[in-house]
């Protein structure tokens, strides 16, 4: 894995991640102890992860209780790493740009999960998952190897993915990037699923999703002289 973003030290990555889990249940991504985020470790740090622990209370987490899972998967701290560990290390593992990882079990998101299907290009800011589409991984038992493959292989080439009968995962460049994705996507299921029940959508092509993804390049980052 890669060392921390832009410099920054492991203790503000760590209060970084309390706020963002926090934030992730007054936005309405999680509820009480669902869902769970990570950040890329120093290599100061020993390498790995930070990662929320297993069944804590957002509410009641503090940078002490978040749990380093080093690159071979050993946990360092006094908590048990969140169950899903194994798909955070995998994303790290095949994109190495990705700094942060969130996991949430918001409404909208996971009920287009559980038709088992991806959120396709009726909108053109589902390129914000970095594609035409938002992939969703087939079922598995969640912490398993299984899983974790699933979700790789999905992270690939985009920035999120739905898992089936389970939730969003989204991933960024750092937690503010990844918290981004994940309210944008939980936003576009919402509008999907009230599509769906209108009608059919039409769908945007892949000549026009291209366009949108070589503007998105671009968006938001020209400075005015």
């Amino acid at each position: 894995m890669n060392a921390a973003p832009n410099g920054a030290s492991d203790a503000a990555l760590r209060a970084q991640a309390v706020a963002a889990i926090r934030r992730m249940d007054t936005l309405g991504l999680n509820r009480g102890t669902t869902g769970n985020l990570s950040v890329r470790a120093s290599a100061a740090a020993g390498g790995g992860m930070w990662i929320t622990p297993t069944g804590m209370d957002p509410a009641e987490l503090g940078v002490d209780e978040l749990v380093r899972v080093g690159e071979d998967g050993t946990a360092h701290g006094d908590w048990e790493p969140s169950s899903e560990w194994p798909f955070h290390r995998a994303i790290y593992r095949v994109r190495p740009d990705l700094h942060a990882v969130v996991h949430a079990h918001c409404v909208h998101a996971t009920a287009v999960a559980c038709l088992r299907q991806p959120l396709p290009a009726f909108h053109y800011m589902v390129a914000v998952a970095g594609g035409d589409s938002v992939p969703c991984t087939p079922y598995h038992l969640f912490g398993t190897e299984a899983l974790s493959l699933a979700v790789a292989q999905a992270f690939a080439d985009r920035n999120a993915c739905l898992m089936s009968n389970h939730g969003l995962v989204a991933g960024g460049t750092s937690l503010a990037h990844a918290l981004k994705v994940a309210l944008e996507i939980e936003a576009l299921c919402e509008v999907y699923l009230k599509a769906l029940a209108a009608g059919t959508p039409a769908l945007l092509s892949a000549a026009e999703m291209e366009a949108v993804i070589e503007r998105f390049k671009r968006y938001g980052k020209a400075r005015r002289r």
